[in-house]
């Protein structure tokens, strides 16, 4: 409850309204340790423009 209520400054109502998984991710959040896919180098970005280019779509139109 401190950390709902505490850190993460939930109403009363939000909080008991929130599912474990809900507050786990919070503080995951907070935390960082998912903070997801580290940003591409700018090598592994241009291997991957050079193999996946994009191309026009005319949709019909001249």
């Amino acid at each position: 409850m401190g950390f709902g209520l505490g850190v993460l400054r939930l109403s009363p109502e939000a909080f008991w309204r929130a599912t474990p998984r809900e507050i786990a991710a919070a503080a995951d959040g907070l935390t960082r340790r998912h903070a997801g896919p580290k940003p591409l180098a700018r090598a592994e970005l241009a291997a991957l423009i050079a193999r996946f280019p994009d191309e026009e779509v005319s949709h019909g139109r001249t």
